[in-house]
């Protein structure tokens, strides 16, 4: 890492200190059903059509953020809906507009599917600010990750929405072995489509993607994601970046806009399906803080949190002597296992690569 970068991710490490001790709430996720109308292979949460979960009311989500509206400022606090797929809910945009209507700002995650040219406006008049729209593939290996004949042509309709409206979008591809080789493709297709921002992450051992041998890269191909984002950027056609998740080491500033800082628990809090109080939504539910219904949201934001805002616990196994302790401190919260051991080492992946090469 040359000095240049070594002194920024200094100056990133230490306002991430001052932001961890202030743990502002910035984004606030809201999984608001566990249904979903397609059958991913790579899910980590293992939706169905059918869930064991109900969705959620939306009058005690509402409630959460009016707990919310009295520490925050509600223009603050961006609120995501995700699921699941959220599209499903017949009641979203009316949900979305009481939302709009208490001065939150909202975003919505979704694969697009049910993203009709009237529930898009519909969505739009209730104040939508952004879309995250998943696309993994061009028509083939698209329709194989998303277990659906249709879904390649819903999502290239729905990009089309995007693109001739005003929200704020990005496209987000997961990279497996079956559409690697396609990244370039996939980045013609979307520059062609008018798409500005392109997302891009790597599976991690959970879910279904947990044994599933055509979900796992190998660490050539691994880092070969990371090479062609960074070509990808100094191109400057589309604006290609990393997920948020793993610390980078060389990589860091040059495959996203900013060093690595997982944020969950810090300024990214998320309410379950089932109430749970959680950090960021990937995270599993052993480091849930509380309940909804047993428990007032900013209460436990204020109060608890504690395995997301301090790191010593997590210096164990192969990041107990670990050079890169300093800025990665672990890693993400959501590559952590149920005994808190990393199920993933972003800095361990490369190594591996170097010594086969």
């Amino acid at each position: 890492m040359n000095l240049r970068k070594r002194i920024g991710q200094e100056l990133a490490h230490q306002l991430y200190r001052n932001i961890e001790r202030e743990h502002p709430l910035r984004q606030l996720f809201w999984e608001c059903t566990l249904r979903c109308n397609v059958h991913c292979r790579h899910c980590g949460s293992d939706c169905k059509r059918v869930a064991g979960v109900a969705d959620m009311p939306a009058e005690d989500f509402l409630r959460v953020l009016d707990s919310v509206a009295r520490k925050c400022n509600p223009n603050d606090v961006f609120v995501i809906l995700t699921g699941g797929e959220p599209l499903v809910r017949e009641d979203l945009e009316e949900v979305a507009a009481e939302i709009y209507r208490r001065g939150f700002p909202w975003g919505l995650v979704t694969n697009g599917l049910a993203l009709t040219p009237e529930r898009f406006q519909k969505l739009c008049e209730a104040g939508m600010g952004s879309v995250a729209l998943s696309l993994d593939g061009l028509e083939e290996n698209h329709n194989w990750m998303r277990g659906h004949k249709d879904a390649f042509r819903m999502t290239s309709q729905a990009i089309d929405l995007l693109v001739g409206s005003d929200v704020r979008f990005d496209c987000v591809t997961c990279v497996n072995r079956r559409n690697y080789a396609e990244l370039p493709a996939i980045r013609d297709f979307l520059i062609q489509k008018g798409v500005h921002e392109w997302r891009i992450y790597t599976i991690f051992p959970m879910g279904r993607a947990k044994n599933d041998p055509d979900m796992r890269l190998t660490g050539e191909e691994f880092r070969g994601v990371f090479e062609f984002i960074k070509q990808t950027r100094l191109e400057g056609r589309i604006k290609a970046s990393y997920g948020c998740e793993g610390y980078l080491g060389d990589y860091e500033a040059d495959v996203r806009d900013h060093f690595f800082h997982c944020q969950a628990g810090i300024t990214v809090g998320s309410v379950m399906a089932d109430g749970a109080i959680a950090a960021c939504a990937s995270i599993r539910s052993d480091y849930n803080q509380g309940n909804i219904y047993e428990d007032d949201f900013m209460d436990v934001w204020e109060h608890r949190y504690q395995p997301h805002r301090t790191f010593e616990w997590r210096r164990t196994g192969d990041c107990a002597d670990c050079r890169h302790w300093r800025y990665c401190r672990g890693n993400g919260m959501h590559l952590r296992d149920n005994d808190g051991h990393t199920i993933l080492c972003h800095m361990k992946r490369f190594e591996e690569t170097d010594h086969h090469s």
